[in-house]
Parts: C-alpha cells; sequence; structure tokens
C-alpha cells in the first residue's frame, strides 16, 4: 500500500520560496522541520522542497533517509511538524486524499483519490468506526448509538433458546431473506449473509446459516433477475462489501421483498 501511495499519489510542489536547508548528504529525502506534508529531495547535494498530497503526510520513518513516501495523514506520526498545507475539500472528501466517515450513515464511507470519492459501505449490522477506521459492531461505535441498530428486535431472554451456544445465537430477519440477528450477551445485532445467499433457519432454535436461496422456502425469487456473478466479481476487485462503482456503493434490493414465511410473529420488530 504504501508503494502504491509512494508511486502514485506524491505530488511535486517546487518551492516558491526559498527555504535554506542543507542536505546531510548528496542524496535522500528528509522532513521539514515544520510541516508534515513537506519533506526535502536532496540529489547531487541539491535541495528540492516538496509537497504530499492534499491530505497525505511524509512518512519519515526510513532512518537511512532513503525512502520517498507520502502516506495517509492517520497512518504517520508528525510528531513535532504540526505544521500542514490548507484544506482542499470536495464533495464527502474533507481533504483530497484520506478516508472519511460519511456525516449522514454510519454503516458508510469514503475513499477519496485526488479528490473522487468512492463509497464503501459496511456489512449490515456494522458501522464505520472514525478512531480504528474499519467496521465495528454499529452498538460499539459512539456516533451510531443513537440509531436503531436492530430495528427494535429484542433478543430472547438467557436460556429460551435451546440451540444457541452459550450466549450466541442467530435469528431470521422477518422481512428480508438475506439479513439476520445475531444476539450476543442480550444485544441484537443485524447482520447480512454474502450476496448470492439468504438465511436459512436451522433445525435449533437461534441456528441458521446463508444458503442458496432455492434451499429456503420462500427465500427462492429473493435475488430475482439479477447477475450475481457481475456483483461477485465487482465485490472481489473491491475488496470490500458494497463495492466501488463510479462512487455509489451496491446495493442489493430483493425482487419482492415480503414477510420471511415462518417467523414466529413475536420476532418481528416493534411488536415488544
Amino acid at each position: 500500500m504504501k508503494a502504491f501511495l509512494a508511486i502514485a499519489a506524491i505530488l511535486v510542489a517546487g518551492a516558491s520560496g526559498q527555504e535554506a536547508f542543507k542536505c546531510p548528504h548528496d542524496y535522500g529525502f528528509y522532513p521539514h522541520h515544520l510541516s508534515c506534508d513537506k519533506y526535502w529531495k536532496c540529489e547531487n547535494n541539491q535541495a528540492e522542497l516538496k509537497t504530499c498530497g492534499n491530505g497525505l503526510a511524509f512518512d519519515a520513518s526510513d532512518s537511512k533517509f532513503l525512502t520517498e513516501n507520502c502516506d495517509y495523514l492517520h497512518n504517520v506520526d508528525c510528531g513535532e511538524r504540526t505544521q500542514l498545507e490548507p484544506a482542499i475539500s470536495t464533495p464527502h472528501c474533507a481533504r483530497l486524499y484520506g478516508i472519511f466517515a460519511d456525516e449522514k450513515h454510519c454503516d458508510t464511507f469514503w475513499n477519496c483519490w485526488n479528490g473522487e470519492a468512492s463509497r464503501y459501505q459496511c456489512s449490515p449490522g456494522l458501522a464505520y468506526d472514525r478512531e480504528a477506521r474499519v467496521c465495528m459492531w454499529a452498538d460499539q461505535v459512539q456516533e451510531c448509538k443513537i440509531e436503531e441498530v436492530a430495528n427494535g428486535f429484542v433478543c430472547p431472554a438467557a436460556g429460551e433458546v435451546s440451540g444457541s451456544a452459550g450466549s450466541f445465537s442467530r435469528h431470521a430477519h422477518p422481512d428480508d431473506c438475506r439479513k439476520y440477528y445475531i444476539c450476543l450477551e442480550g444485544i441484537a445485532r443485524e447482520y447480512g449473509c454474502p450476496i448470492g445467499t439468504v438465511f436459512k433457519i436451522g433445525d435449533a432454535d437461534g441456528s441458521g446459516a446463508c444458503s442458496d436461496p432455492e434451499d429456503v422456502p420462500g427465500c427462492e425469487d429473493y435475488y430475482g433477475d439479477l447477475d450475481l456473478k457481475s456483483i461477485r466479481k465487482s465485490e472481489l476487485l473491491s475488496g470490500l462489501q458494497g463495492g466501488r462503482d463510479s462512487g455509489e456503493s451496491r446495493n442489493v434490493p430483493a425482487k419482492n421483498l415480503k414477510p420471511r414465511p415462518n417467523v414466529p410473529q413475536a420476532a418481528r420488530p416493534g411488536d415488544q
């Protein structure tokens, strides 16, 4: 990843104002003493001031100063190099380069590259954590605790689910064949099966697994006429659920969304 950043994202900004810098060696890359996104390139003992892309910072971790690498700001320890170029923003991008949370949707984040934003979406039940920069259970993300994480679904009381493993159990979503609830220590979290599959209720209470739609009565036509092969290929290339497709995440609607059969009425959200 860093090598890719070094090759593709270092933007050269020649020194408009001459700063005094004496090269320690004939060749190398040295951090600016104040700016985290600036550095000096020395070649033939001549210094040239350069600037990383907006939202990137110079990685000065190479003790030999032979590596020219700009990386995301959150990956670089700037130390006392506290100054940065003014932010250049575009829609969904606080800076031209970086990974930024969506302001309205907790399960969404944006990967910005030279100001172009690509939308990514966490799996159902997960939310993007701005500190850890990964998808986590939504109830564990501070900004998302005010949201209805599991749409009102209430987990069965301890000991009521015969097929559960300890405090862990799975329960079918009443309105969507692909979704299901995971109950862990009494907390309900909405989750979803991989694209191309739906949730199949197990033989025992609180059990089940993702399965082919044709194996789940009532969910055979969930995906309708969608080209699942193309969707799976797109997700494989993107490496994250939600995919990267012209700046929009890929949502997979059901052809005929209807209540899942054989789900007890008591399990439906809002009935508690």
